[in-house]
């Protein structure tokens, strides 16, 4: 969640910081600031809401070479100014920018700053504290940052200014991520390569443990016991221009018409020079050798995973698991013999994911991470990556990675397959094809579904979500993308277990979307269907071509019975667009949430 900018070098830090908080807006955040330093001290500027609000305040008579900035979403004390980051030690010598949580922060307070006054009610104030403390005993910042370091039990990533010293921003991370961007007489700190895409493409992946000091000249990477390390920087395989809305008015709108050029792209990339599907032998080989996959996940990829589920197990043959990524680190069950375990993450930073990533890597079994972003925490650290080439997604609600991860699922489950010997009876790359097209179809019927959502959603404040077998997966989807966006309270259930309680919840005039797009379940849904309607409920059927019927209010192209989801998402994700849009929500930045959850 919320995100680090960090600026040293020869030109006016002020508006490269900003520049870079808006680029981390789609992360999300309640409150925003900068701190600038030069000649005259550390000018700090904090503002509650929106970058909009903080770049009112930001005096522009201030020239300052160095500076870190922050949006912050609330852990530790409420959405305010006083809250929010950069935070100052009492003394107002150092100025410090932090994400993550700090687990003993508390204990920290009472035992070493027990005479300190404390302008907030954040964790994050103890460290800036904490530095000052160990400063005063006289040790130098670098010295009083370290023994800092080292008292710390958590999530950090941390940005830190001494106002005694103008060549120098000294950095840390523990379990938060954070980069450093290489510059020809600056450098940059950044929670995110695209937010300072503006001034590099050349970034240093920071560890865990690490601590760095940044100068405009040099960046020097150590260990907390100071051990010096030495590593290249990499180049951000990102498109400034894939960041931007266009003539979009949203960008969850733009992700969801991207979604046919990314199928395509994944399909190019995922093919060898013969035009076969392919995956590195060695992450095929983990696949085979194990006797269960275990998915782990949160969120819309946890809903991505339980489709997952339905391709490994009919394509390639192997019992597959799906868990929620916050309760599996708490409450692991019994494990097969031989397991692999599959992480998805749109981010590859998902703090709950990587908890368990960590259990797994010390009980030595292989890992597995399908994610958008190379080089994030979660690709670093499993033995193997499979990348969804979906771009940057900016908007909070996640679109395009989902159906990418569903179509990279897809071919995982069909290259296993194969190389195990088994039979598929489709070919995969032409039936994704076929997807992509039927996923241009259904984004060119935007006005229709607009309709719908008039109709279906304009002034309700509950709706029901209902399928049979891989339809219920979407469902859960359908409901989340509505809930997170509309405020809509909805819940995605399957169509059976409507009369084991949930039917008790119909009232009149209750939506209730019904998906229909198996023919094996088609007669079963659409009988759930005539349930909740005799209750009173406002029926939206959406089916597959060939399954429809008279009363159906939306009809998806026909594509493979198992590839269904990747296209009857797509009018659920619209649906809830629009349902946002009339309701004149935030549709890219809902209230609460954030992009990348990097605190468990």
């Amino acid at each position: 969640m919320c995100g680090i900018v960090g600026y040293i070098g020869n030109n006016d830090s002020k508006e490269i910081l900003l520049k870079g908080l808006e680029k981390l807006e789609y992360r999300g955040y309640d409150s925003a600031g900068i701190a600038v330093k030069n000649e005259d001290g550390v000018h700090v500027f904090k503002a509650k809401g929106r970058i909009a609000e903080l770049r009112g305040i930001v005096d522009e008579n201030v020239f300052a070479e160095a500076g870190i900035g922050h949006t912050r979403w609330a852990t530790h004390g409420v959405p305010s100014k006083v809250n929010s980051h950069p935070h100052q030690s009492e003394s107002g010598r150092f100025t410090l920018v932090h994400n993550g949580v700090i687990e003993n922060y508390d204990l920290l307070k009472r035992e070493y700053l027990a005479d300190v006054h404390f302008q907030s009610e954040t964790d994050t104030e103890v460290i800036v504290q904490l530095v000052e403390k160990f400063a005063r005993e006289g040790l130098s910042t670098l010295e009083a940052f370290r023994k800092t370091l080292k008292l710390l039990h958590g999530s950090y990533a941390l940005a830190l200014l001494d106002a005694e010293d103008n060549e120098t921003i000294y950095v840390a991370k523990n379990k938060s991520p954070l980069l450093v961007g290489v510059g020809d007489s600056f450098n940059v700190v950044a929670s995110d390569a695209m937010a300072m895409l503006q001034v590099t493409n050349q970034f240093v992946e920071l560890m865990d443990k690490e601590i760095v000091i940044v100068t405009k000249n040099e960046v020097t990477i150590q260990t907390l016991d100071g051990v010096a390390i030495s590593r290249a920087p990499f180049t951000a395989e990102l498109d400034a221009s894939d960041i931007e809305k266009g003539t979009y008015p949203h960008y969850m709108l733009k992700e969801i018409d991207e979604q046919p050029a990314v199928l395509r792209k994944i399909i190019q990339a995922y093919q060898n020079e013969q035009g076969q599907l392919e995956i590195d032998a060695d992450i095929i080989d983990a696949v085979k050798n194990s006797d269960r996959i275990y998915i782990i996940a949160a969120g819309t990829s946890y809903h991505a995973g339980l489709v997952g589920k339905q391709f490994i197990e009919k394509v390639a043959k192997v019992p597959v698991e799906v868990h929620i990524s916050s309760e599996f680190g708490y409450n692991m069950p019994l494990l097969s013999e031989k397991p692999l375990f599959i992480f998805i993450s749109q981010s590859g930073e998902t703090a709950d994911s990587r908890a368990v990533l960590v259990q797994v890597k010390e009980m030595g079994y292989p890992a597995l991470t399908i994610t958008n972003v190379p080089g994030s925490t979660l690709s670093r650290e499993a033995d193997h990556t499979l990348l969804l080439y979906a771009g940057p997604e900016i908007a909070v609600a996640s679109t395009k990675a989902y159906t990418a991860q569903l179509a990279v699922l897809a071919i995982l489950a069909e290259v296993t397959a194969k190389s195990r010997g088994l039979e598929v009876n489709f070919d995969l790359t032409h039936e994704l094809g076929l997807v992509a097209n039927a996923m241009e179809v259904l984004c060119d019927s935007k006005e229709m579904i607009e309709v719908m959502a008039r109709e279906f959603l304009s002034v309700t404040r509950n709706a029901f979500f209902i399928g049979r077998g891989i339809d219920f997966y979407v469902g859960l989807e359908g409901a989340l993308k509505l809930k997170e966006i509309s405020y809509i309270q909805a819940e995605g259930f399957a169509g059976g277990e409507l009369k084991h309680g949930t039917i008790a919840l119909i009232e009149e005039g209750t939506p209730v979307i019904a998906l229909a797009t198996q023919e094996s379940v088609n007669l079963s849904i659409r009988g759930n269907v005539k349930e909740v309607v005799s209750r009173g409920a406002n029926p939206c059927i959406i089916s597959m071509e060939g399954l429809n019927m008279d009363e159906d209010s939306f009809v998806i192209p026909e594509v493979h019975d198992l590839l269904t989801p990747l296209i009857s998402v797509i009018p659920l994700q619209l649906l809830a667009y629009y349902a946002a849009l009339h309701r004149d929500c935030d549709v890219d930045k809902p209230r609460n949430l954030a992009k990348s959850v990097t605190v468990e």
